[in-house]
């Protein structure tokens, strides 16, 4: 029986946020392959960021001298918060498989400023009950160690949990841990999915 539902933070809850930030980064006078190549596809920085290997001050501080950017850590970091949006849709289906008694989990790849400062303009973590973060690990997906942390801080069995995600690896990983999991194939599929699995949604 399904006791803990995990919910994707980017792209499901939160939406627009890396465009826009891109977006806004362009209006600098910053290329978008450029912008891109920095905040999207650095692996290295962007992993040690995730990982909590580097800090707020000194992956911003990077990202501003790459970018040629007159910027501060927080300046940056305040345009990125101001990008985001919230699925309302997804923020109502999170309340209510709460109230029906569920656990609401998150496990993501992500690092301190973003979290922080989502949480201090929307406060989204009320309405989670536990979550595990790349940052607080020190391993992020498909890493198994952060999906035996969600077991842990869930307080359920890994077969009462189900986690959806949008790369095959990361699924893998789970699976094999014996957490439900399944390929993300946009939020109507998700709750279908749930459903199918005896959660009540509504």
């Amino acid at each position: 029986m399904i006791k803990a539902i995990t919910f994707d933070l980017d792209g499901v809850y939160f939406v627009n946020g890396k465009s826009n930030f891109i977006a806004n980064i362009v209006k600098l006078g910053v290329s978008e392959s450029e912008a891109k190549r920095v905040f999207l596809e650095s692996d290295e920085m962007n992993h040690q960021y995730k990982e909590g290997k580097m800090n707020d001050e000194e992956y911003w501080t990077w990202a501003s001298k790459e970018w040629k950017l007159d910027k501060t850590p927080k300046e940056l970091i305040d345009l990125l918060i101001s990008g985001y949006e919230i699925d309302q849709n997804v923020v109502e289906t999170v309340k209510k498989v709460r109230a029906n008694g569920y656990k609401t989990l998150i496990c993501t790849n992500n690092f301190p400023a973003r979290i922080n400062g989502l949480q201090e303009r929307f406060k989204f973590l009320d309405d989670f009950d536990a979550k595990a973060v790349s940052y607080e690990i020190g391993s992020s997906k498909p890493d198994s160690k952060i999906y035996q942390r969600l077991i842990e801080v869930s307080g359920v069995n890994a077969d009462e949990i189900v986690y959806a995600d949008d790369h095959d690896e990361n699924i893998v990983e789970a699976q094999k841990l014996d957490i439900n999991a399944f390929f993300y194939d946009g939020f109507d599929k998700f709750i279908s999915k749930l459903n199918e699995l005896g959660v009540k949604t509504d």
